[in-house]
Order: C-alpha cells, then structure tokens, then sequence
C-alpha cells in the first residue's frame, strides 16, 4: 500500500506515521560524483549476527558511487568478547576504515566516549558504526554533533514518544509493558526515557527484566513467565526496544505475548513480523546514510569528528495485518491511508 510521505516533524506533533524514503542527505549524495580511484579502500566491517540488509545498503550505495572497496567481514556471532581479537588483527591489517554494527560490538570495538584504550580498542582508524540505538546514552559519543573522536555514526531507533503516540493512535492503553535486558546500556537508557514519559503523559510502565546468570550473562528461562507477570500486571502492549538480547531472543517471548492477547509494537524493523505495529527507520536506508559518512570519511578526507551522527529524516509504520487478525485488534481507518501493511 503506498501512502502519504509524513517528516519527524509531524510525528513529533502528535502523528503516529511516516512513509519510507530515503534521507535527502543521501539522495543529494548520489547526485554528485565520487573521486575515481583505482585502488580499493578496505573497509573492515563487524556485524553482531551476520549480514543484513543494512550491509546490503551500505555496499550498494559505494558501488552506485564508483567508490572501489573490499571489505573484511567479521561476525562476533552474538559474542561481543569475540571483537578483542578483531581488534588485534585489525591493528594488524591496518584497513582504511572499520566498520561496526550494534551497540556492544561497537562499544567493544572503539570503547566509550570516556573509556577507550589504544590497547584494546581501535582509535588510530577511522571508525562508522550503526545500529546503535543511543549513542550518547550508551556513551559511545558526547553529543550527537561530534564524537571528538575518530569515529562518527547512524542510529535506526525513531524517539521513543512518537513511539508511543503510535501506540495510542492504534489502541489506547493505560499500561505498557517493557521487557529487557538490565546489562545492555541502550536499553536501560530508553526504558529510563520511558518513565519519564509515562509520569508526563500519564500511563503506568510495568518493567521486567531478563535474569542473569552466574556469568552475569542474560537468560531466556523465564522469559515467558516474566510476559505472563506483564500481564497480570495489565499491559496493554507489550513495547519490543531495541535491545540486542531481546531481538536475538524473541522467539520466546512474542509467541506468549500474543497468546495472552497482548500486541507487540516493535521500534526496530527486525521484529515488524513479531509485532502488531512497527515504527521503524529501514534498514536499507539507514546503510546508505552510513555509506554516505564513510563517503566522505574515504573519499572527501572528512575528519570523523567533524560528521554529526544522525538518524534517518523518514520512518515507515507497518502493520502486521495477520497479527491483527489473530489478536482481532484492527487498525483504525485512517491510519491504513499512511501505514505500509503486512498482508502474509
């Protein structure tokens, strides 16, 4: 279904919806021409959990470019420890830009804002991360203008109250339910972000917390008990944030989720087929856009401190139209005129 184009802008005003588009930031990009060079740039590039379709963004956006690259792919396969040894090989490789997707990966790679040692992490290398869904709150950067570092980045989460405007346009609610995990920064930082607009906007925020184990590793064992205590609780949605165990794991908490009749409202676009509603940035086009920073990293000799890290302009809302079957909660009318909608 295509429908109409709405900016941040009016979201932030009290719509629920965006339609996809590309940032005009990279559109202006691909209407000018890249520096021809003969000799490939290596970019090396670790995902958390393997390619996706924001690596397919960014590798066609260099292409559509004319900007020669080969890439190093690495994946921590779920395992942040893993990156110390890509650290060591990639002091070793000395590539031309490094490349790191999610927040743990990236905090593991280049250390915090406040915390980072050349002898575990990478800082004599430019760096573009992406997919962290606050880096300022997570402390990988100072501020959104400048990391004052050797790195710079994209974040795919839209806000979380235009989040939540979306979830009362498509059903009101008194309670929300929040599940997460209490080790990974982003996610504690967002649910801390949530009760400050649930006390403004007056609702009630019932959190629950994946256990750890004696590792202090997070664990799944309760997981759909902890679902079941939401609901007793009496959320009305169940708020999938962007958190990386939560994604990895959802398979055991979406299922409960909706057998006890609670919609799921996803802010990634990961999970669009485990929630009844998404607000998301495409990953698609959050891979142009840190495409276009490395652009001018490689290409134009940017400094990376001198790159603000952004977001993309555009969100798309999509709803899971078998989802709403199952859980007969259908979307309002009105909202079908602006949303993308999953029909199987």
């Amino acid at each position: 279904m295509t429908g109409r184009t709405l900016t941040r802008r009016g979201l932030l005003a009290g719509s629920a919806a965006v339609a996809l588009a590309g940032s005009p930031l990279v559109r202006t990009a691909l209407a000018q021409d890249a520096t021809p060079r003969e000799e490939p740039y290596t970019i090396y590039q670790i995902t958390f959990r393997g390619p996706t379709d924001v690596e397919r963004g960014f590798a066609d956006y260099l292409k559509q470019r004319g900007i020669p690259v080969e890439f190093i792919e690495r994946n921590a396969d779920l395992d942040p420890s893993r990156v110390a040894d890509f650290v060591k090989e990639i002091e070793e490789i000395k590539p031309d830009l490094v490349y790191t997707w999610g927040t743990p990966v990236t905090i593991a790679t280049y250390g915090k804002a406040a915390d980072n040692d050349p002898a575990r992490n990478v800082t004599d290398i430019p760096g573009v991360f992406t997919m962290v869904s606050t880096p300022v709150g997570a402390g990988v950067v100072p501020t959104l203008g400048s990391s004052e570092r050797n790195i710079t980045g994209t974040s795919h989460v839209v806000p979380p109250e235009p989040q939540i405007r979306a979830m009362q346009s498509y059903r009101p609610f008194k309670t929300l339910g929040v599940l997460y995990t209490p080790t990974e920064q982003n996610s504690v930082v967002i649910v801390s972000s949530l009760r400050e607009i649930a006390d403004r906007m007056g609702f009630k925020l019932a959190e629950r917390t994946f256990p750890l184990d004696a590792d202090g590793k997070p664990s799944t064992d309760t997981a759909g008990d902890l679902v079941r205590e939401l609901h007793e609780d009496g959320a009305e949605w169940l708020y999938y944030l962007p958190d990386t165990f939560l994604s990895t794991n959802i398979d055991k908490v979406a299922p409960v989720a909706t057998e006890l009749g609670i919609p799921g409202f996803s802010a990634t676009e990961l999970l669009k087929n485990d929630a009844l509603v998404s607000l998301i940035s495409r990953y698609y086009s959050l891979g142009q856009l840190t495409a276009h920073k490395a652009e001018q990293i490689l290409v134009q000799g940017v400094a990376p401190e001198d790159i603000p890290i952004e977001t993309l302009k555009r969100f798309s809302l999509i709803i899971n139209m078998p989802l709403a079957r199952k859980l007969e909660l259908y979307p309002p009318l009105a909202m079908l005129n602006y949303a993308e909608v999953i029909t199987g």
